[in-house]
């Protein structure tokens, strides 16, 4: 695909990532760990994420000889150093320098597709192994991504003020049908997006590390480096990348003016993915038609943050992969990685540690 302009270097792409319209070679796959040679106690499981006593019986199904620690996160911090796998997402401090010199941690399953919470520079230089979450709540994720969208385009908080002050006033909205949509990351979520948009006959434009399998609902699938070209045509941009170096701040005051004006912003990745003083400058000044997140990158955003009075800014509480199943999937996925990790077969979502995410697998659906 021929897009007008010239290529930018946008901070936050990738490096070393391949020219606009290069094809990409396959990525070699990463090798999945053998069966380890435990010490002569039992193989010590901690779990750091909300198991019910049928998701801790349904994992020592899989390990009847494991001692298993649900450690939650009041105790995850104490009980890490001496676990042989981990499977959660801690959100307090852990000695993570501690874990890697004990030497006995030999694989980290996250609860979680973001890995910024386990992926310090200790791990990443260990020789443990890592797998994540990824597209385990893609349903979820992406419905809740098509809401905020919508929510937009419809005007709904606008009304929503409206009903509490008692007017009923009809105001112009817009349409998601037809607009040219963006998507940054076609991951497991970004993939499950494509598919819940096309009944509304979008154009997508998508960029991705992996520019390969591109899904026949996708128009234009590129690199990184394809990223100023795509956000120059889009009416709405969805963000599905995980948080990296890379990516960290990638939408800046810059990214946000390649933006046309009237665009709309929808995060349900990471926060930090955006840069909120950019962001409220470009609602404040009326380029962005307006902008929905579920991630900040404080969160709860500081009381002083502009977030919280920008103008036409929808913020919901980092919910978009809630579920009623949520624990249940986890599990679920967790019992059969865990399976495949005592039998030496491959892993899912095996994460490449000095690039932040899992490589996309071999059967990943065009």
């Amino acid at each position: 695909m021929n897009c007008p302009g010239d290529k930018i270097e946008l901070r936050g792409a990738f490096p070393g990532a391949p020219p606009a319209g290069a094809a990409e070679a396959p990525p070699a796959p990463v090798a999945a760990p053998r069966f380890p040679d435990f010490p002569e106690e039992p193989m010590r499981i901690v779990l750091c994420y909300p198991v019910e006593q049928k998701h801790k019986h349904q994992i020592q199904a899989v390990v009847p000889q494991a001692e298993l620690v649900d450690a939650g996160q009041e105790r995850v911090a104490v009980e890490l150093p001496t676990a042989d796998i981990f499977c959660g997402h801690p959100k307090v401090p852990v000695p993570w320098a501690e874990v890697v010199a004990r030497g006995r941690l030999r694989w980290i399953q996250s609860s979680a597709a973001g890995l910024d919470h386990c992926l310090v520079p200790e791990v990443i230089g260990s020789q443990i192994t890592v797998t994540s979450a990824s597209g385990v709540l893609a349903d979820q994720v992406a419905e809740h991504g098509l809401g905020l969208a919508i929510a937009c385009t419809r005007r709904l908080p606008l009304f929503l003020e409206q009903q509490r002050a008692g007017e009923f006033v009809r105001r112009p909205t817009r349409d998601l049908t037809d607009a040219t949509v963006g998507i940054v990351g076609l991951g497991g979520v970004g993939r499950r997006l494509v598919e819940v948009l096309r009944p509304f006959r979008v154009r997508i434009l998508a960029t991705d590390f992996f520019p390969i399998r591109k899904p026949a609902g996708v128009d234009f699938l590129g690199g990184p480096a394809d990223l100023p070209e795509v956000l120059r045509q889009v009416d709405v941009l969805f963000l599905c990348v995980p948080l990296t170096p890379q990516t960290r701040g990638m939408i800046d005051a810059r990214a946000l003016a390649m933006l046309p004006p009237g665009a709309i912003l929808v995060n349900m990745a990471r926060g930090p993915l955006v840069d909120e003083n950019a962001l409220a400058d470009a609602l404040e000044s009326g380029h962005l038609d307006s902008a929905a997140l579920d991630v900040t990158p404080q969160e709860p955003p500081a009381p002083t943050s502009r977030l919280w009075t920008a103008p036409r800014l929808i913020i919901t509480p980092h919910v978009a992969g809630q579920s009623a199943r949520r624990i249940d999937a986890m599990t679920d996925f967790f019992c059969d990685n865990l399976r495949r990790y005592l039998s030496g077969e491959p892993l899912r979502n095996l994460v490449d540690k000095t690039r932040g995410f899992p490589e996309p697998p071999e059967d990943f659906p065009a």
